[in-house]
């Protein structure tokens, strides 16, 4: 499962074309620390799961994904924009969980 979740984090940072050292720095975290997450070395906690989600404009369970369309779909919100400060990350994460949040109620509601 750590494979996957890594494999999932690596994907999306590279889609955003986000460094490691930016989102370690957005996740107030080592640089190699992330990296061990990529690389499915160690577990990310449940937070930095759900911060990095944030960011990267994906529900949680996205992270968690082994099919390549649903996977794909999370890629829409992508941010791809170059020098961006930690400031500007933390905008755009929360930028994306309102926007995620604002999702869900919608499918409640037409539900």
């Amino acid at each position: 499962m750590n494979a996957k979740i890594g494999n999932n984090l690596k994907r999306l940072r590279e889609y955003n074309k986000f460094s490691q050292e930016q989102v370690a720095d957005f996740l107030s975290i080592n640089r190699s620390t992330y990296s061990n997450y990529e690389l499915g070395e160690r577990e990310a906690p449940f937070k930095i799961l759900e911060d990095a989600s944030h960011l990267y404009g994906c529900e949680l369970y996205v992270l968690f994904e082994e099919n390549e369309e649903v996977f794909n779909e999370a890629l829409v919100c992508a941010f791809r924009v170059d020098n961006l400060s930690k400031s500007d990350l933390k905008e755009i994460a929360e930028f994306n969980a309102l926007v995620n949040s604002y999702l869900k109620i919608s499918r409640l509601l037409e539900s």
